[in-house]
């Protein structure tokens, strides 16, 4: 109870003791709704301190987890944060660098007199590496390669710049490491081109060798027979010289059969020369493949390379491939014949890998003229190509060939070759009813104009 010193004034007193229950009980709810609503905002503000305290542990994280040196300063240059890099590369301490000037941090007075000059005209828009030189923990200047960024305060005025870099050194060391790397990629990819050319050329080695076989021994066997006609000549050449009769001579003349060697001669002459040009031609064709880089701008008879690129093939293949082509006359285009040769027989040989299991193996190639370009097909009986092997066949190293059978590399190859020749390759399954019955490939390549 109020004593008098501290009692009510009496208007007071009286208005307090008029108030209802209900009235009492009405202020206490609003109290209590009150107390609870700081409750909450209480509770909200603990939740959002938590998680700015977790945010800015972040931001240190990431600040201290940087290999680039970091530099936050206000709008005179006055350093406000600097991560650990930096710390690291001056050799001082954070708290000896907060607070000093940003231009300290430089080597010399003509590094603080140019970073100046860049700073101030490039200063709302930024620097995108610059090379100054700043002091190194040691005192000497290290150059680094710098990158400078305005900062903004949520009205949008810039109250200060970002600064990061990283030593020229290291981004030397950085560009020599990235330098070997490609240097080595390029080398292995260089072998592994290197490598398939050469699977192509021993298939086209193999069909040569065969090839060859038939006229050299031709040629060999015509020059067997010249020189034991040579011989037979030489003697009765010494004969008729040597002054013998004619009843003599006549009787050599039959016995060394002399008017059946001058008989024969001719067709011998005839069938050797005919053996040599057909080891030139020969010759020309595998000259022709294995210089794949030259003439590349050339127009050629396409029909003529498909056809000499199932002669090799099939010369070489361990099964009877029957191959049924449907060509036209004459279809010219432009580029390397031999590029386009290495393609055809790629595409051949697969046809024959494909087929090895069927009792008879067969390819189909048949062309046809679509306005301004040929399209040519490749039609196979094999099994066909797996639907999830589609969208791979044509990717570097993918193949389903066992180890040791393929690289994986001819059809990226060949994809590659048919698109610098300004064509195109797709791959598919033939459709016969409701069966698939073998894979084809698609060719096509513009004509040559006239």
């Amino acid at each position: 109870m109020p004593t008098a010193k501290h009692a009510a004034p009496p208007l007071l007193a009286e208005g307090l003791q008029s108030l209802g229950e209900d009235a009492w009980i009405e202020v206490i709810q609003k109290m209590d709704e009150v107390y609870n609503d700081l409750l909450q905002y209480e509770v909200a503000l603990e939740e959002k301190n938590a998680a700015l305290e977790e945010s800015q542990q972040f931001v240190f994280s990431v600040l201290a987890s940087m290999s680039d040196i970091l530099v936050v300063c206000d709008r005179d240059g006055g350093i406000e944060v600097v991560n650990h890099a930096m710390t690291a590369f001056t050799g001082k301490g954070e708290g000896e660098l907060i607070g000093t000037p940003l231009f300290d941090l430089f080597a010399d007075d003509g590094a603080r007199a140019n970073a100046a000059r860049m700073f101030a005209s490039h200063g709302l828009k930024g620097l995108a590496d610059c090379e100054l030189p700043l002091r190194g923990a040691d005192g000497s200047g290290v150059p680094v390669s710098l990158n400078c960024t305005p900062r903004f305060n949520h009205q949008g005025v810039q109250v200060g710049m970002v600064i990061t870099g990283r030593p020229v050194g290291e981004l030397r060391r950085a560009y020599h490491a990235l330098r070997e790397a490609h240097d080595d990629l390029k080398r292995t990819q260089q072998q592994l081109l290197h490598s398939e050319k050469m699977a192509s050329l021993g298939r086209l080695v193999a069909g040569v060798a065969h090839e060859l076989n038939n006229p050299i021994s031709f040629v060999l066997g015509n020059v067997h027979a010249l020189n034991r006609y040579a011989q037979r000549l030489e003697e009765y050449l010494a004969a008729l010289h040597s002054g013998r009769g004619a009843d003599e001579l006549k009787a050599l003349r039959a016995e060394l059969r002399i008017d059946r060697i001058l008989a024969d001669m001719p067709s011998l002459i005839d069938g050797t020369v005919e053996g040599v040009e057909r080891t030139r031609d020969i010759v020309d064709s595998l000259k022709r493949f294995s210089a794949v880089d030259r003439n590349e701008a050339q127009p050629f008879n396409l029909v003529q390379v498909i056809e000499q690129a199932v002669h090799w093939v099939t010369k070489a293949a361990a099964n009877n491939l029957k191959v049924v082509t449907d060509l036209p006359e004459g279809i010219n285009v432009v580029g390397s014949a031999g590029q386009m040769q290495q393609v055809l027989m790629n595409l051949v040989q697969n046809a024959a890998d494909a087929t090895a299991e069927q009792p008879q193996p067969r390819l189909e190639i048949s062309a046809r003229r679509v306005e301004d370009r040929v399209e040519v097909r490749f039609r196979d009986n094999g099994p066909g190509i797996p639907a999830e092997n589609l969208p791979h066949l044509f990717e570097p190293f993918f193949t389903t060939k066992p180890v040791g059978k393929g690289t994986g590399l001819g059809l990226a190859i060949t994809y590659g070759i048919v698109e610098r020749h300004g064509g195109s390759l797709v791959a598919g399954n033939v459709v016969d009813g409701s069966q698939e019955s073998g894979a084809e490939f698609v060719l096509s390549l513009p004509l040559a104009r006239h």
